[in-house]
């Protein structure tokens, strides 16, 4: 009944991607808060942790280049139904690991799953926009934003109302499940197959689009790892409220990507990254330069806004280059800009250590700076 419904809705398509955006954000964001719980239940320390995390981001980078081999053989619609359930049945698995052994495995399946999903999401949103011929990608992310703030919001809200966390994640599964149930009629089950090898290292523009994604994702991660630190430290905020900084970029990233697409149509991707990574740069600067914590709290906004929309376009230019085959260079993309989000914190942390945090984050500043440059070797839309 649910699947018939959801034919006679109009651009069908372009709902469900943008409800498995959000699934995706859900899940992540789901998994994100159930990390105490979870190292408590297996009595990990942080090293330890720290280990199970790399599982998952190994998980992950496996899935990608899997996601342009299953779509060039499958087609979106089959891969996102197994992705997606996939999810599913493996978030309530997470709290149920008693041993570091389970846990590290399930989290493996579970990163292979986010990373599939990932990628072939991204596979579908490009055929979608193309069909639409008009931007939507920022939309489509700007859905995953929303989807990551709800999960962690409706998560939370479950556990601190003394729901235990099998049964929250068992709700959270329930509920991404029946947004796929809603949106499996709107996949792409087109195969478009390829020759060639289905994974390989990016080159010409991809490349470039990579090392893009690669500096903002590095930017976005050391936003969510290194805010609370910074203001707790060099700010004189409490660490019970350094967590203010994630919450002002999160909304500004958001609300930047449900607009982003009536913004690209109007003055075009090049000036809204254009603009885009200057607004970031500005935001660094004014969150390290200014001893105050209010205008700290200002710079994370405006990073949000600045990177929310600069991503999403090099997804769709990575989409629309004819050098590599599309599914292929959205894999590359990806995974790059995934080791950006793995790496990032590390990187930041090993610059501080050597010159202080603050030193560490201008050198990000510089990175974006970079990254600008080499964006204006990307062929990206004009404006409408």
């Amino acid at each position: 009944m649910l699947s018939a419904l959801a034919m006679k809705l109009p651009h069908i398509d372009r709902l469900a991607t943008r409800a498995t955006f959000f699934c995706s954000g859900f899940a992540t964001a789901a998994w994100a808060s159930s990390i105490p719980f979870i190292k408590l239940n297996v009595q990990l320390s942080d090293g330890a942790m720290g280990l199970m995390l790399l599982c998952l981001g190994c998980g992950a980078l496996i899935g990608m280049p899997v996601s342009g081999i299953c779509t060039s053989r499958f087609g979106c619609k089959k891969v996102l139904i197994g992705t997606v359930s996939a999810i599913t049945l493996l978030l309530p698995l997470l709290v149920l690991a008693t041993s570091p052994s389970a846990l590290a495995f399930t989290l493996v399946l579970y990163g292979i799953s986010i990373g599939t999903t990932g990628c072939t999401m991204n596979i579908q949103a490009i055929a979608v926009e193309k069909a639409a011929n008009k931007p939507l990608m920022s939309g489509f992310h700007g859905f995953y934003s929303l989807g990551g703030m709800m999960g962690a919001f409706v998560l939370t809200l479950l556990l601190t109302a003394g729901i235990t966390p099998l049964a929250a994640t068992g709700i959270t599964s329930s509920l991404i499940m029946a947004l796929l149930i809603l949106s499996t009629p709107g996949y792409s089950a087109q195969v478009v197959s390829q020759r060639g090898p289905y994974f390989a290292m990016p080159r010409g523009p991809v490349f470039i689009i990579g090392i893009v994604c690669f500096v903002f994702f590095l930017a976005e991660g050391t936003v969510l790892d290194w805010s609370g630190i910074f203001l707790n430290e060099y700010r004189a905020i409490p660490a019970s409220a350094a967590g203010m900084g994630i919450v002002c970029f999160s909304i500004a990233m958001t609300l930047g990507r449900l607009l982003g697409d009536a913004i690209v149509t109007r003055l075009g991707a090049r000036a809204v990254v254009t603009l885009g990574s200057l607004i970031a740069i500005s935001g660094f600067l004014i969150s390290l330069s200014l001893p105050h914590w209010q205008t700290a709290l200002l710079g994370y906004a405006l990073i949000g806004v600045g990177c929310s929309n600069i991503v999403p376009i090099m997804f769709s230019a990575a989409g629309k280059q004819n050098v590599m085959p599309g599914p292929l260079a959205i894999t590359a993309v990806s995974s790059l800009g995934y080791i950006g989000v793995l790496s990032g914190p590390a990187i930041v942390g090993f610059g501080a250590e050597l010159a202080g945090l603050p030193a560490a984050l201008y050198g990000v500043v510089l990175l974006v700076v970079l990254a600008l440059l080499l964006s204006k070797r990307v062929r990206l839309a004009p404006a409408a």
